[in-house]
């Protein structure tokens, strides 16, 4: 299955197992899609940035820096990466 095939929730579900592969503790959260992850859970910078490597590494999809701000919940990321992997 390629990335363009994945569908936008199969794309929430992948940016939250590399989230938790980023920041474990927070594996046992129940993260609302619309969360924004350095208000809610605390994420500093270094945690994002590794986050953003690690959807690129596993979807092939290029985040360019200023494209940052609009992952900043599962779900804008999500929406983010479903778009992407379409124009791809």
């Amino acid at each position: 299955m390629t990335s363009n095939s994945l569908s936008r929730e199969a794309l929430q579900a992948i940016a939250l197992e590399a989230l938790t592969q980023v920041a474990p503790d927070l594996a046992e959260e129940t993260i609302p899609p619309d969360a924004d992850l350095r208000e809610a859970y605390d994420l500093d910078s270094m945690d994002l940035l590794n986050w953003i490597n690690a959807l690129h590494k596993r979807l092939g999809v290029d985040i360019p820096e200023q494209d940052y701000p609009r992952l900043a919940s599962l779900g804008a990321a999500a929406d983010y990466l479903h778009r992407a992997t379409r124009a791809g």
